[in-house]
């Protein structure tokens, strides 16, 4: 039997979850999956892939188990509100994605005893490769089926409560961090020789190379960067230039600096 999943809130990340659901074999055999926005039109396309999408946040509580909260943290008040009525404590688990607001401001909205989980998945959803650290929870019931969930999504990984900012940044801020360097890698292709497309191709593909290689071999990336740098040769001439020119202190600062945004928002 599916299990019923409402994600209310079709932005750029709830689209993202969606996508990742309707996208594989198992995830389609587990899970009926409603995405609720106020404009449907901007997710009408997630129709093609066997998703309900509606505006009705209500009707999408009332027909779901699971309910993944996924819109901005100046919406959410208003959103319980909308759909309050329709909540249960016996029947629904809520998860939350928002960023920067914890369990025990929803808990103050919703009343009563949820089973409240607090993720962080990334957009890498959409294609099955996030990776989303879950809220250490008492409800051990409810965050299984929540990991269960987003492991169909990518990969998972249960942390304390204290890390769930710091997850946000390394893991869903990662994903445009990340992006940039291969960008900027592009461009560098570009200036020896390459087509923009045929750069981008080479840059992307070595990018995912290099996650591949940690994730197989769970080494340190020093082991890896050893393997391709030869005395004089190439390889080591271009990690000190970029060295000399701040590229690890650079991404530590950035961050760093992510962090402190969002200890200055809460």
């Amino acid at each position: 039997m599916k299990t019923n999943v409402s994600i209310l809130g079709g932005g750029n990340l709830g689209s993202a979850l969606a996508q990742g659901l309707a996208r594989t074999k198992e995830a389609q055999q587990k899970y009926n999956v409603t995405v609720t926005r106020r404009n449907t039109q901007h997710i009408k396309y997630l129709e093609e892939d066997g998703i309900t999408v509606t505006s009705d946040n209500p009707a999408a509580v009332e027909n779901a188990e699971i309910l993944v909260l996924a819109v901005q943290p100046t919406q959410i008040e208003a959103l319980i509100e909308e759909i309050k009525p329709a909540l249960d404590p016996q029947k629904h688990i809520l998860i939350s994605t928002i960023t920067g607001l914890k369990n025990e401001e929803i808990a103050d909205l919703t009343g009563d005893d949820f089973p409240i989980i607090r993720v962080m998945p990334n957009t890498a959803a959409a294609i099955n490769q996030s990776m989303t650290c879950v809220e250490k929870t008492p409800h051990k019931n409810a965050e299984q089926a929540t990991i269960d969930l987003f492991e169909t999504l990518g990969k998972t990984l249960v942390i304390n409560a204290e890390l769930m900012e710091a997850s946000t940044v390394l893991g869903a801020c990662g994903i445009a961090f990340f992006l940039r360097y291969i960008r900027a890698a592009s461009q560098g292709g570009i200036e020896v020789g390459f087509h923009a497309e045929e750069a981008q191709l080479i840059a992307a593909q070595t990018a995912l190379g290099a996650a591949g290689l940690l994730l197989e071999s769970g080494g340190h990336p020093e082991q890896e960067i050893d393997k391709v740098t030869t005395p004089k040769g190439c390889t080591i001439a271009g990690l000190n230039e970029m060295e000399h020119n701040g590229l690890s202190s650079a991404l530590i600062k950035g961050i760093k600096t992510s962090y402190e945004m969002i200890e200055d928002i809460r």
